[in-house]
């Protein structure tokens, strides 16, 4: 059976992941869940990956759920397994220790919408647009508002909720559903600009960072502050902490040996 999840080698340290099923625009369906997770679960074992790209072949970046295989499941069992399965790979990028980002043009609704927002950045292009529909078809976006409300207030995201209405990619900007925007012609290159950068940084720095910036968003106050001492601690006693201090003072570049 022909794989419609792709990876795509950019180079040692950065890979792509292209969801590639153009005839339901790229739908999460429970064959590309299970690839998607596959995916990431593959790459996240390359030690010397340090960024994952996720995007959209065709027209967009993803419809979300496939209505028609939704519409013939039926029974109750099979929905909660769909909808689990959608919660592992959001629960996989989001807990992975390689930075993902988003690279979005055309449309990103309802699912899709989530795995945007579950992602650690998102760029879009300029005809980009962001929706959770659900309330439409009469089915609230209930999982995707876990993934989005996480990123946009409160206020913003009821009324994409409620109304179902589509946004575009210069106010998904403002409200912090992704980091900018380009035009479509540009998008790549910029994208692969930011990979380029993080790839620059220790390994096991951003792995450290990564973890601690999802966990300590959960806590009280107090709680995150020791807690984040902590993990501060132990990256301040890793041999590229110790590298990266005596390059800046010395005035050269670090040589990072991720450990």
């Amino acid at each position: 059976m022909t794989s419609n999840i792709k990876i795509i080698k950019i180079n040692a340290e950065i890979s792509s992941i292209i969801i590639d099923e153009q005839s339901t625009y790229n739908a999460l369906s429970f064959k590309n869940l299970t690839e998607l997770l596959k995916a990431f679960k593959k790459l996240e074992s390359d030690k010397k990956l340090k960024v994952i790209i996720l995007e959209g072949a065709g027209k967009g970046f993803s419809a979300g759920h496939n209505l028609k295989e939704m519409r013939g499941l039926k029974k109750r069992d099979k929905y909660q397994k769909l909808f689990n399965l959608c919660s592992k790979v959001m629960l996989q990028i989001v807990e992975g220790r390689i930075p993902v980002i988003a690279k979005v043009h055309g449309a990103a609704f309802a699912a899709g919408c989530q795995l945007v927002a579950s992602c650690d950045l998102a760029y879009g292009a300029k005809d980009a647009i962001f929706a959770t529909p659900g309330v439409n078809i009469g089915l609230f976006c209930s999982t995707p508002m876990v993934a989005v409300s996480r990123k946009v207030n409160r206020k913003r995201m009821m009324k994409m909720l409620l109304t179902g209405e589509h946004i575009k990619a210069n106010y998904a900007k403002e409200i912090g559903l992704i980091n900018d925007h380009f035009p479509k012609s540009k998008l790549n290159n910029e994208v692969l600009k930011v990979a380029k950068t993080i790839a620059s940084k220790s390994n096991l720095t951003i792995r450290i960072g990564k973890q601690t910036f999802y966990k300590q968003l959960e806590m009280p106050l107090r709680k995150a502050y020791a807690y984040t001492s902590k993990m501060m601690t132990v990256n301040m006693m890793a041999m590229d902490a110790k590298e990266g201090i005596s390059a800046f003072l010395e005035k050269r570049k670090p040589i990072w040996k991720n450990k």
